[in-house]
């Protein structure tokens, strides 16, 4: 079967794995928070950034390569954290740290995902992240850090935009809890999706696999809530101050949005700045995280990493266009999982890749290097470029 003729695009998969995975998972997967104003303000202010067509360049070998904190990469992204990607479809963080091994591009492994660190090792390459939500006890923190770091893992990326618990209101009226409680309720949902039942039966309920050995029983928790939150705190300055100190790799901070705390960042010594909204799913009254990033990129002259509503190769180049330098999408390859099993996230990637050729051939840019010589300077009333 040729994918590209029945899956085109990322929203050919989305409609699919809508359609095979239970309601409270989708619902899990797809909402954010609050009435999802941020959400949609992602993909609206996307699209609000027009690119300019180039002619008369002859004929054009597009090469997406880049390279980023010392690392040569074929494309310029990769898989971003998703919290229990295991519920979404059975055994989903091992898959998808083999296709982004497979392809030489970075997976991120979340603190809350459904399989360890230990897990993943045999199956890593050389580009595996770990995200890292912040532990408050620093015997915790250090232990973590040394199974990661034992486990093959090379660059660590702190989550620093979940203080608290986002209320997720879709999520909640789903019926899904945390952790996830087979109700008659969920287990009819359950019954109509026969293989995300079967896979979960082989594989079993996931949980936080990471933080199995530091819980040892837990209170009443919110509805969105999860065990991470007994055991994580809000991050200051000086904790990210003290992570740099005790890891001895690429360090990133994920979820900034204003210029002032990336300035902060650089000085406290980070690699990387990781712009981020959490894709509309911590803060309803944020802004579009791409219509920030031009001005933190002004900020600072660290490395950028961007997300929040990527949905194409087109939006990726949005993305370089505007400041930043690798960018990460999470949905994407889950909704490919979800689609197409193992197939799914290597056609996710090629997807991207082909419409990121077509563009960059569109715009006549040999190469992702070129995008600042030949799109002119952002208006930054209009995000036109």
């Amino acid at each position: 079967m040729d994918l590209h003729s029945s899956f085109p695009g990322i929203a050919d998969l989305k409609r699919r794995a809508r359609r095979r995975v239970p309601f409270f998972v989708w619902e899990y997967l797809a909402s954010g928070t609050g009435t999802e104003t941020t959400l949609h303000k992602n993909r609206a202010a996307l699209d609000q950034v027009e690119m300019l067509p180039s002619i008369l360049h002859g004929p054009i070998e597009c090469d997406t390569s880049t390279r980023f904190l010392g690392q040569d990469f074929p494309l310029p992204f990769g898989i971003a954290p998703i919290g229990m990607s295991g519920l979404v479809w059975p055994n989903a963080e091992k898959l998808l740290a083999c296709a982004a091994a497979d392809a030489g591009l970075p997976y991120t492994l979340s603190t809350v995902a459904s399989q360890s660190p230990e897990d993943l090792a045999p199956h890593l390459g050389k580009n595996a992240w770990f995200q890292l939500y912040p532990p408050k006890d620093p015997d915790i923190r250090t232990d973590i850090l040394n199974r990661v770091k034992s486990a093959g893992f090379s660059t660590l990326v702190l989550t620093v935009d979940v203080p608290v618990a986002s209320r997720r209101e879709r999520q909640t009226r789903s019926g899904l809890t945390q952790p996830p409680r087979l109700t008659p309720r969920l287990l009819a949902q359950i019954a109509l999706r026969p293989t995300w039942a079967l896979g979960m039966a082989q594989n079993g309920m996931p949980r936080m696999r990471t933080l199995d050995k530091y819980i040892d029983g837990h209170s009443a928790l919110p509805p969105t809530a999860h065990v991470g939150y007994l055991l994580r705190t809000s991050p200051d300055m000086d904790y990210v101050k003290w992570l740099r100190d005790a890891w001895d790799g690429p360090f990133i901070v994920k979820g900034v949005m204003r210029a002032d705390d990336a300035q902060r960042l650089q000085h406290a010594g980070v690699d990387a700045i990781w712009v981020s909204n959490h894709g509309g799913r911590q803060f309803d009254g944020a802004p579009a995280s791409i219509n920030v990033l031009p001005a933190i990129r002004s900020a600072t002259n660290l490395p950028l990493i961007f997300d929040s509503g990527i949905e194409g190769g087109l939006d990726i180049l949005r993305a370089i266009a505007l400041g930043a330098d690798f960018v990460m999408l999470g949905r994407g390859f889950l909704y490919g999982l979800s689609a197409l099993g193992t197939r799914g996230p290597a056609h996710v990637i090629d997807i991207l890749r082909q419409d990121m050729i077509a563009n960059m051939g569109q715009m006549g840019l040999p190469n992702l290097q070129e995008i600042p010589s030949v799109i002119p300077k952002v208006d930054a009333a209009t995000q036109r470029v």
